[in-house]
């Protein structure tokens, strides 16, 4: 008899992610010398090079696990399919000290993915008070400042812890292990905050910073909360519940446990499905904008590089607003500061040109209209 369905459906989601994962990486494999030393890293299971040399290391792939019920199911299925695949399995936890006794219950949380037979298993602890104050202006992180409050400040400091580990250990590949819920409330927060399309896509099935774009992998995006629970306890893996996602004073806890139970009471069941399906879609159409406005950018800058106004007035608004997004990032206003607000009025510049002056954008940028063409520049 085969594995519970909880449990295969996380299986098959964690092995299409690796076959994907192997498929990218044997380019690399191709372009490293084949001659390394006998003390080699391990390697994918009948690779062979020239003579008989040890061939290129297999792939390595983390797990970044908080203890929960999603993570612990993720981090069990990487456990189970990796070494069928010759991939290297690891995991990584994130203590950030926001709780008593938060260390002893990372070690533990190393400690099961050890008993799992992931290595290597490292537990990183975070300064989110650090990140909290960046998050409110008075400390800048890396030049720019994070937005969105303490919530924000924690996932800040837990991705660059994640981005440290990565590359210490040359891992190809972190997984995550948000789910289809997650996916929902992330697009009812964009929502909430009027935010644009590209917000109402969610979170992406493969991310990452410029350094390593594909460095963050969703497996459990198409699959529900319950699974991933549901697949711990058939397996017996012990889970730890975070207080703070029964937490009031949290957006996200009270979305999840009052705002999407009151929508599937008015909607009927469904709402969860429907809102990652949007997320999907959403993404598509972000993604095919963000194209064209990449290739609209080099029609409508002038010899000297400077935007022109007219070509820039042709375009429709959706793909000149990214242009204009993308014009002040590449001046230095740092991304996570730059909202909708500040975007519509440099577009104003363009559209309802009336002679205004200057406008003042997060990180010292300024935007102006001077003889036809549209200077955006630092300082």
């Amino acid at each position: 008899m085969g594995p519970h369905p909880a449990v295969a459906a996380i299986r098959l989601a964690v092995r299409r992610v690796l076959h994907e994962i192997l498929t990218e990486h044997a380019p690399r494999q191709t372009e490293q010398s084949p001659r390394r030393s006998a003390a080699a890293s391990p390697q994918a299971p009948g690779a062979s090079t020239p003579a008989g040399l040890p061939g290129p290391p297999a792939p390595l792939v983390l797990v970044a696990c908080s203890g929960g019920a999603d993570s612990m199911a993720l981090a069990s299925a990487l456990a189970f399919e990796a070494p069928k695949l010759g991939i290297r399995a690891g995991g990584v936890t994130i203590d950030h000290g926001l709780q008593d006794g938060s260390a002893l219950r990372a070690a533990e949380v190393a400690l099961r993915l050890r008993t799992l037979g992931l290595d290597p298993v490292e537990s990183v602890a975070v300064d989110v008070g650090a990140a909290t104050r960046a998050a409110h202006g008075t400390e800048p992180r890396g030049g720019t400042r994070a937005t969105g409050g303490p919530e924000a400040a924690a996932r800040d400091a837990r991705y660059a812890a994640l981005d440290a580990v990565g590359e210490r250990h040359g891992a190809a590949a972190i997984l995550l292990g948000h789910t289809r819920d997650d996916q929902a409330e992330t697009v009812l927060l964009g929502l909430a905050r009027g935010s644009g399309i590209r917000s109402l896509s969610g979170m992406a099935a493969v991310s990452g910073g410029p350094g390593a774009p594909g460095r963050y992998r969703r497996p459990f995006l198409g699959l529900d909360r319950q699974t991933a629970r549901k697949a711990c306890l058939v397996q017996s893996l012990p889970v730890w519940d975070d207080p703070h996602n029964a937490d009031p004073a949290y957006t996200r806890s009270r979305l999840r446990h009052e705002g999407l139970p009151a929508l599937e009471k008015a909607l009927g069941k469904g709402v969860v499905e429907a809102l990652a399906r949007t997320a999907r879609l959403s993404r598509d159409d972000a993604d095919a904008l963000d194209e064209w406005a990449g290739r609209a950018e080099e029609s409508v800058r002038d010899d000297a590089g400077l935007l022109e106004c007219a070509k820039l007035s042709a375009l429709p608004c959706a793909v000149r607003r990214r242009v204009l997004r993308r014009a002040a990032i590449e001046a230095g206003a740092p991304a996570g500061s730059l909202f909708a607000r500040h975007i519509e009025e440099i577009d104003r510049l363009i559209t309802g040109w009336r002679g205004q002056g200057a406008i003042n954008l997060p990180g010292r940028v300024s935007a102006q209209r001077q003889g036809g063409r549209l200077v955006i520049r630092q300082g």
